[in-house]
């Protein structure tokens, strides 16, 4: 593990370095909110903010992706034949990540890069792509990373992890893509203070005031938790919007569809949401989550249960608390979250007392 520190008078030198070998994407302000966005020629990622309001999931998992093209005209050769659309995978880097938006990543990874199926799409994008983390110092109240397998600091999914120390950063080059990028900006100034991480994050820990217990999830009976009594009580205010799926650095839920226009169409891959009362719509016309219960209780019970149960990876959560902050009708997933750890069976309680 190497150490660098990099002068602010020299951070916007070194990323347009960078820029000749890396497609960069960064953190822009656009009216109140910031959002990963590619960089233009010179811009600069704008570090001022905690979060973004959407994760950077979109640049690995975009929200409408074209995978395949096809003609209908029957004078060409090649119609009715499915072809790849032409991606980019050309080296790129996305700096400033949140260290639970980069450990998100490779929860996400666990669904796309499996030993059965590789979605060329979203893994092409991920060996393309090199994370720039940079270390979180201000956590929000709603963040409760520390308690969801993540942390301010964090390096896990990371290829470099940086902090600010007023005029300088130190970065923390983690793996092979970090250091080549450093190298591509020019950034060769060792240092020694990994004191100052170990300080940083201990600072940062401290200022999160949220925590989530999950010790009980995993021993708790599925069919029992499913059946649990409080599911009607936590989905009563839901409108099924489908703002915490969106918003969600690991919801990975797709539909693929055919847009033709004329005799030339596309298959595509469009994000889709567990919350949508159409999202599990059979073709008969049957729906096995008709009700709003039921989809609040597969977001949840997804999140908190099934994966936990599959995986043996954790929570499928980074703590990242967007969705806390966005739901219009104040849904917690904290709450949620307490409710399944502690939730004991009826008879269990029974021969308890």
């Amino acid at each position: 593990m190497t150490l660098v520190k990099i002068e602010k008078k020299n951070w916007a030198e070194g990323l347009t370095a960078a820029a000749d070998a890396y497609r960069l994407y960064g953190p822009v302000k656009e009216k109140d909110y910031h959002q990963f966005k590619a960089l233009e020629k010179g811009e600069m990622p704008d570090f001022d903010m905690v979060n973004t309001r959407l994760s950077p999931k979109a640049l690995l998992f975009p929200q409408s992706e074209e995978m395949l093209e096809y003609s209908l005209d029957e004078s060409r050769d090649d119609h009715h034949i499915m072809k790849a659309v032409a991606t980019d995978d050309t080296p790129r880097a996305v700096v400033g990540i949140r260290p639970c938006d980069a450990k998100s990543t490779l929860l996400v990874k666990l669904n796309f890069d499996t030993p059965d199926v590789k979605d060329p799409y979203w893994l092409n994008a991920y060996q393309a792509t090199t994370f720039i983390g940079m270390a979180c110092d201000t956590p929000l109240s709603t963040c409760f990373c520390t308690t969801a397998g993540c942390g301010p600091y964090h390096e896990e999914g990371l290829d470099m992890l940086v902090m600010n120390q007023g005029d300088a950063y130190l970065a923390k080059l983690l793996t092979d893509k970090g250091k080549a990028f450093a190298a591509a900006a020019g950034w060769s100034e060792t240092a020694d203070d990994s004191a100052a991480f170990d300080a940083g994050r201990k600072a940062a820990e401290e200022r999160i005031v949220s925590t989530v217990k999950t010790d009980d999830l995993a021993g708790t009976d599925l069919l029992e938790l499913h059946g649990a009594p409080f599911w009607d009580d936590i989905a009563f205010s839901c409108i099924n919007c489908g703002t915490c799926t969106f918003s969600c650095p690991t919801c990975w839920c797709f539909d693929i569809q055919d847009e033709v226009h004329g005799k030339s169409g596309v298959r595509m891959k469009n994000w889709d949401s567990c919350m949508f009362p159409i999202f599990t719509v059979h073709t008969t016309g049957h729906n096995p989550r008709d009700t709003k219960t039921q989809r609040v209780r597969q977001r949840f019970m997804h999140k908190l249960k099934y994966f936990v149960d599959k995986y043996e990876a954790g929570i499928m959560c980074v703590g990242c608390g967007r969705c806390i902050r966005q739901c219009p009708v104040n849904i917690d997933i904290r709450r949620v979250c307490e409710q399944m750890n502690s939730f004991k069976p009826a008879d269990a309680c029974a021969a308890e007392g």
